[in-house]
């Protein structure tokens, strides 16, 4: 498409309106928006550009900071003599018991422990409302259990443990 420009004569202008007019709604506003696109990017782009400057500059200071602080640490260390370690005879302190982590059960292990503790056996929906799982994870989690023969089906849709 064609941007307005200062040359252009009132002839070229008309045309252009009338090709302008002839588009449909969606690929004008498509148009517009990418517009805006473009220039949030280069917005975006310029505000980068300028943190980077910035990051760049401390980093700049930061080098010199410890190019000064080596020197002096190093003219420190030539003066000093170093100091011979003594021996001594100390009780080790008793370290604190580690705490103990507690271990979240899975997602089976919940479903397992509510079909363990019914007598009579568990149906898909009383699970979802105790767990608070969807329909579609108790159901994937009751068909793995159940082929891996942790449970048995009494009725149709009733677990019980195996």
């Amino acid at each position: 498409m064609v941007d307005i420009s200062p040359e252009m004569t009132k002839s070229d202008a008309l045309k252009l309106e009338y090709r302008i007019k002839q588009l449909p709604a969606n690929k004008k506003l498509s148009k517009l928006l990418r517009e805006e696109n473009e220039m949030t990017i280069k917005q975006d782009l310029q505000s980068l550009q300028k943190e980077i400057k910035a990051l760049g500059m401390k980093m700049e200071k930061l080098i010199a900071a410890v190019e000064k602080g080596e020197t002096t640490k190093v003219a420190k260390k030539t003066s000093v003599k170093p100091v011979e370690a003594k021996t001594t005879n100390r009780t080790l302190a008793k370290k604190a018991p580690a705490k103990k982590k507690t271990v979240q059960p899975t997602a089976t292990d919940q479903l397992l422990n509510i079909i363990k503790r019914s007598k009579k056996g568990v149906n898909a929906a009383t699970l979802m409302t105790k767990t608070g799982f969807d329909l579609k994870k108790v159901r994937n989690i009751l068909q793995r259990t159940f082929k891996q023969g942790k449970i048995k089906r009494v009725e149709k849709g009733i677990y019980i443990e195996a």
